[in-house]
């Protein structure tokens, strides 16, 4: 093959055998070339197609229209990092994913990645190894590759457009607690920075789920979030304010909320509305159960601001939909609704907005109704 990857088209599973994926990935100044290839499924596939997919150090998505996938070409989707198949295609498996435009999201996908390949890279890799390492060992992993991409070109491009932003304001109570019986409720309550997940609403969550850890006569933990959102992700405020990397990985890791989550999965229910981004659909996924109102929508914006999932989303949603199609949830950046969450396995149960949603009459300091 030539050393120089043309990207901008599928490959077949033919050229895909012979090396197609296998050109150098670094160009002589260090740069990603070619971070994503898109592969034909529907081009016969021979001999040594498996096996240069598994060893593949770029980022291969799939496209088939054929009615049907014979048994070798879905263990070759399988070994992908993501397949495109259209709605009308009757397979099955947590490799695929289903769009009217197979190629179209091919190439959308594409353009991401040669948009922030180290991030698009580092996440691929990422989800390739640690579904198969204990949850604390691949929450590490992926906190140290999170602290790796915080000092890359891509992530300070993206602060630098985003520009200085203030320290939010201290609060009293970013997390409420109450027990009622042997059920703990705990509501986030931030709703005027939509329950983002800063620092304040970090510490204030870990130190109620302790209660939760420490007494075992809480038999149910039941987790809520004021205003319009559960949660609106990481608070953008502080991003890039950490003292340095290994600081910032050890307070992720050992000071975040997603291993008492973890721990505590068997006796947590956690509950959605609004819009679950970042933090907010990572954190819950850890849960052993998740219920959310229908209009309810989750993302993962992360890989477009030179990042990763950094709450624990790359061990907990896999852990419910798969790799692949948190690959594609990460990269493209794109919403789910309720009902794809609940057919991918990411929520348990779809219950009306009135369930879950708590003070939905909270009022803005301007006096407007969230």
């Amino acid at each position: 093959m030539d050393s120089v990857v043309d990207s901008h088209r599928p490959f077949s599973c033919a050229e895909l055998a012979a090396g197609a994926a296998q050109a150098p990935l670094l160009d002589d100044r260090g740069r990603i070339a070619a971070p994503l290839l898109v592969v034909d499924l529907d081009t016969p596939a021979g001999d040594g197609t498996l096996s240069a997919a598994r060893a593949a150090d770029r980022v291969l998505v799939g496209i088939a229209s054929a009615e049907d996938l014979d048994p070798g070409r879905r263990e070759l989707a399988e070994a992908l990092d993501l397949t495109l198949v259209p709605p009308a295609l009757a397979v099955t498996g947590r490799m695929f994913v289903a769009t009217g435009d197979p190629a179209g999201t091919a190439a959308s996908l594409r353009a991401a990645a040669e948009a922030r390949p180290q991030a698009t890279l580092v996440l691929a890799y990422l989800l390739r190894t640690t579904g198969e390492l204990a949850v604390t060992a691949a929450l590490d992993a992926e906190s140290l590759a999170y602290s790796t991409l915080l000092d890359g070109a891509e992530f300070r491009r993206w602060l630098e457009r985003r520009g200085p932003r203030p320290v939010p304001p201290t609060v009293a109570e970013p997390v409420l607690a109450h027990r009622s019986g042997a059920v703990l409720h705990l509501t986030l309550n931030r709703p005027e920075r939509r329950n983002a997940y800063g620092r304040q609403l970090r510490d204030a969550l870990v130190d109620a789920l302790r209660i939760a850890e420490l007494d075992d006569t809480v038999e149910h933990v039941v987790l809520t979030g004021s205003g319009p959102s559960f949660c609106a992700g990481g608070d953008l405020d502080e991003f890039g304010t950490s003292p340095d990397l290994a600081t910032a990985h050890f307070v992720r890791t050992r000071g975040g909320a997603g291993l008492p989550l973890h721990r505590l999965a068997a006796r947590t229910e956690v509950r959605l509305h609004g819009s679950c981004v970042g933090a907010g659909i990572e954190l819950p996924a850890f849960a052993g159960r998740v219920v959310t109102a229908p209009t309810a929508t989750f993302r993962l914006p992360e890989v477009g601001m030179g990042l990763i999932p950094g709450a624990g989303g790359t061990v907990s949603i896999p852990r419910r939909i798969g790799r692949w199609r948190t690959l594609h949830a990460a990269l493209s950046g794109e919403s789910i609704d309720a009902a794809t969450g609940l057919a991918w396995g990411l929520v348990d149960e779809i219950t009306p907005h009135s369930s879950v949603q708590v003070n939905t009459g909270y009022q803005t300091p301007n006096g407007s109704s969230l």
